[in-house]
């Protein structure tokens, strides 16, 4: 292996997080092509988040407990070989878990659910199609608690038309449409709670730029 965790330390501890104060970073890695466990290992040690959500997450990213400890799941998209992950430094309340939305013509999308009691979060990657992101979104909302946020791939241009959240992310863009034109893709929408930091991080071997936000409940 060419690295160990010498470079990528253990730093953290089994405790419970401060949720008054919830910093996320979330990373569309672009399968296997795109970031490797050990970049997503740097990002995390690098900026250190509560929460690191991960879209097109390949079985590769099954190593990352083993880089900087932590706690890890994934939850294929039915039929892919990529699909969502977190990761946390922290114990989950309860295990994460998936939310079925509407499916588009070629494949099936679930979002991925963190309980923590306050407040929850759910990973997106939803279909390119601008009407069917939509309802989703919708659905998604439907089903979360007062305070939530979903992060994550929209694929979205434009408003997200979704009553009762706010997007609080990142302005800038992060992906370059067929390598031309920058768009964002990658967003956070909030319910019951606020974004008190937001930026934009470098995307190294993927072809989208990760977000980081720092939320809390109001």
């Amino acid at each position: 292996m060419l690295y160990s965790s010498k470079i990528y330390p253990h730093f953290y501890v089994d405790t419970q997080p401060d949720l008054r104060y919830f910093k996320i970073i979330s990373w569309n890695l672009l399968r296997k092509v795109g970031a490797s466990p050990y970049e997503v290992a740097y990002l995390v040690n690098t900026h250190q988040p509560e929460l690191l959500l991960m879209q097109e997450a390949t079985e590769d990213m099954n190593i990352l407990p083993q880089l900087i400890g932590g706690y890890y799941s994934r939850f294929p998209l039915p039929g892919r070989i990529h699909g969502v992950a977190c990761w946390s430094p922290y114990p989950f309340n309860t295990p994460p878990s998936t939310c079925v939305l509407p499916k588009g013509a070629l494949i099936k999308r679930v979002a991925q659910l963190i309980d923590y009691g306050k407040f929850w979060i759910a990973n997106v990657h939803l279909s390119h199609g601008q009407i069917l992101n939509r309802r989703q979104l919708q659905v998604l909302s439907d089903f979360l608690p007062e305070k939530a946020a979903v992060l994550g791939d929209y694929n979205l241009i434009g408003p997200t038309l979704i009553p009762g959240f706010k997007d609080v992310g990142p302005r800038e863009p992060t992906h370059k449409m067929i390598n031309l034109f920058p768009i964002r893709l990658d967003r956070c929408l909030v319910r019951g709670m606020e974004c008190i930091d937001k930026q934009v991080l470098s995307r190294s071997s993927s072809d989208h730029r990760p977000i980081m936000v720092t939320l809390r409940p109001k």
